[in-house]
């Protein structure tokens, strides 16, 4: 195929990705020079459309890069009024007192927001400082200049035949150039993932981590509806199976936040995560909460959970990894938000001094070390043991030893040092022979659903005369190798029902990608034990419509 023609535009910073970080970086450069010119890409139709977290903000990022959020009317409501923390069995639950735990675990001066919105007001303060926002403009290759340095990014290529190759309303698409390009795509980024295997970002750095988000916004029973109360769960029904845990966040209007976070190093290549999800909300306490409300928006994301051991080095020539790129979640708080902003905002400061010396396309290494000796570095510091020791001893083992290490950081120390991680989270599979297969609930369709009915409440959508973003590198190893070997896990940890393995009676089994449901939550790219399936964009627009995640 004849080299594609584009034309190119120049810009001082591009920034690939519209969530906290990116937004923040943006605001930033234009906070310390109007005169800047910066353009912000963002894959979703609009921003916030691809958004999703928890979330229970922590302010810091925001008052750091915005400090009069509140007189501009950004959208955090809901402050924190009650802090519950449970440990649920089949049954019953137990409730763990809040004052054993250490004070950064303490919710209080935090607000139960939608990111989705907190990020559509924040576009809102970046074009109003003249920074150029193009939602639905898909990133879909880095572009690298004459000595090997990050140059810009391909953003907007349309109209691809199924088979890769240019159809008849083919638009190829533009090169934005950029002195700095910013990468903050969130959680295993295509082109991140493509510039950390470039220059070997993760050499001298443990394995990132990653967990399984799964979110659904419930209308509930205003008599039922305590605004500001945030609970968190452990246990059951995940048991030995797998780390993670749930929230429910009760935010206004009578709605709350339920999710479920599953950790990606699960061994088991049976367990099914969203059926895990579906089955707590059976849980009692969770049963009554949700009974006589509705379900009204579902969604998934995967989570970077390695923290501090697991940040890859963050510079490359003309090039900056942000936010969730990094990975930058303090997993026993569940909160990574203030850290994207506040990598945003350091990343901003960096390029706007060299470009201000007259540098471009070389590293901002002053960007890396104030991520890791900053607040970011400090937040992250202090609960660095908690993940591997939840890995290596399980849940009761973690709480105990990985609560004294959080209060021994507390003071600026750590008796355990720096735990590793190990393996990555695809490697921790198992062999399905070695695991009995787990025998889930049918859902029940008031409290528990089946995928596809809840896929069609994250609005998802992809023009199904384009290539499959979800490629595999050897079509026959879903049936060769993961199905006899793992029993093909795909089938179950796509938590919007993607792949399946079609059997059909007097014919071999067939490996089907279903890739208009994809919500775009990475967990395949990570997980699939043979590491054959690679994510990449689709085009631009396409994908989830989430409301007010």
């Amino acid at each position: 195929m004849a080299e594609i023609e584009r034309e190119a535009m120049d810009y001082d910073v591009v920034i690939v990705g519209g969530g906290p970080a990116g937004l923040s970086a943006a605001i930033r450069l234009k906070q310390l020079d109007p005169d800047l010119s910066v353009v912000l890409l963002e894959k979703g139709s609009e921003v916030g459309a691809h958004i999703l977290s928890g979330a229970v903000l922590d302010p810091s990022g925001l008052d750091a890069l915005i400090p009069d959020w509140k007189a501009k009317g950004a959208p955090l409501n809901v402050p924190v009024k009650h802090d519950n923390f449970y440990m649920l069995g089949e049954a019953g639950q137990i409730r763990i007192p809040n004052f054993p735990m250490p004070p950064l675990m303490n919710n209080h001066g935090n607000y139960i927001v939608s990111m989705a919105n907190v990020c559509r007001w924040m576009a809102e303060q970046a074009e109003g400082l003249g920074v150029e926002i193009f939602p639905g403009m898909a990133c879909s290759e880095v572009v690298y200049g004459e000595n090997g340095e990050v140059k810009g990014v391909v953003a907007g290529e349309f109209g691809k035949n199924p088979d890769g190759t240019p159809g008849d309303g083919y638009e190829p698409g533009m090169e934005l150039h950029g002195k700095y390009v910013f990468l903050a795509e969130g959680v295993r980024g295509s082109l991140s993932k493509e510039v950390i295997a470039r220059y070997e970002l993760s050499k001298g750095h443990c394995p990132q981590k990653f967990g399984i988000g799964m979110k659904e916004i419930w209308e509930i029973d205003p008599a039922k509806h305590k605004e500001g109360t945030v609970t968190h769960t452990m246990g059951w029904p995940l048991g030995g199976n797998a780390g993670g845990g749930s929230f429910i966040y009760h935010l206004d209007n009578n709605q709350v936040y339920v999710g479920f976070v599953v950790h990606l190093n699960f061994e088991n290549p049976h367990l099914f995560p969203y059926m895990e999800f579906q089955r707590f909300k059976h849980h009692p306490m969770v049963a009554e909460l949700l009974k006589g409300g509705k379900r009204v928006a579902y969604g998934a994301r995967a989570i970077s959970e390695g923290g501090y051991q697991s940040m890859p080095k963050m510079v490359a020539p003309g090039v900056a990894l942000l936010g969730c790129s990094v990975g930058m979640v303090n997993v026993p708080r569940i909160k990574g938000n203030h850290n994207a902003m506040l990598s945003g905002k350091a990343a901003a400061e960096a390029a706007y001094a060299a470009i201000q010396a007259g540098r471009s396309g070389d590293e901002l290494s002053n960007y890396e070390a104030d991520v890791r000796k900053g607040a970011i570095g400090k937040d992250l510091k202090k609960v660095r043991n908690v993940k591997p020791l939840w890995s290596k001893f399980g849940l009761l083992a973690s709480l105990v030893a990985g609560g004294f290490d959080m209060w021994t950081n507390t003071f600026g120390f750590s008796l355990l040092g720096t735990l590793k991680h190990g393996k990555t989270d695809a490697a921790a599979t198992g062999e399905a022979a070695k695991f009995k297969p787990i025998d889930y609930p049918k859902p029940d369709g008031k409290l528990s659903f089946d995928r596809l009915t809840n896929v069609a409440f994250s609005f998802t959508n992809h023009a199904e005369e384009q290539p499959a973003h979800l490629q595999l590198k050897d079509a026959s190893l879903p049936i060769s190798v993961n199905l006899p070997k793992y029993d093909e896990p795909a089938q179950r940890y796509c938590p919007a029902g993607v792949y399946e393995v079609v059997r059909e009676e007097g014919k071999d089994p067939r490996f089907v990608v279903n890739f208009q449901n994809c919500v775009h939550c990475k967990t395949c790219d990570i997980k699939d034990p043979s590491q054959n399936i690679t994510w990449v964009t689709p085009q631009g627009g396409d994908g989830p419509n989430y409301p007010n995640m």
